[in-house]
């Protein structure tokens, strides 16, 4: 999944706690990338009860790691997720001839 700010992506990860960042963006889990997150202005979602933004998208349900306040995302939310771009279609397929040893 790329950064939902810059569209960077993750490269495989060194040892210990990866820099990228999770976070919810329009009732959708999102990852954030080390340069995006120096940014003021992450337009993240926040809790309604304690107003963080450590929140965590799953399974329908928007939980702030916070608090611990649970609630339903909003169905709109949920059908509105993008659909896998060509772009990442293509990284995928090159990456699978390079590994199998395809022309």
């Amino acid at each position: 999944m790329p950064c939902y700010r810059c569209g960077a992506r993750q490269t495989d990860p060194v040892r210990g706690a990866s820099p990228w960042r999770r976070g919810v963006h329009q009732e959708t889990q999102v990852l954030i990338c080390p340069d995006c997150q120096r940014a003021h202005d992450l337009q993240l979602d926040t809790c309604h009860t304690c107003g963080s933004t450590s929140l965590i998208c799953r399974l329908g349900e928007v939980e702030c790691r916070g608090c611990g306040a649970v609630r339903q995302a909003r169905a709109t939310a949920r059908a509105r997720r993008p659909a896998p771009s060509d772009d990442l279609s293509d990284e995928v397929a090159a990456a699978l001839n390079r590994v199998l040893g395809r022309a």
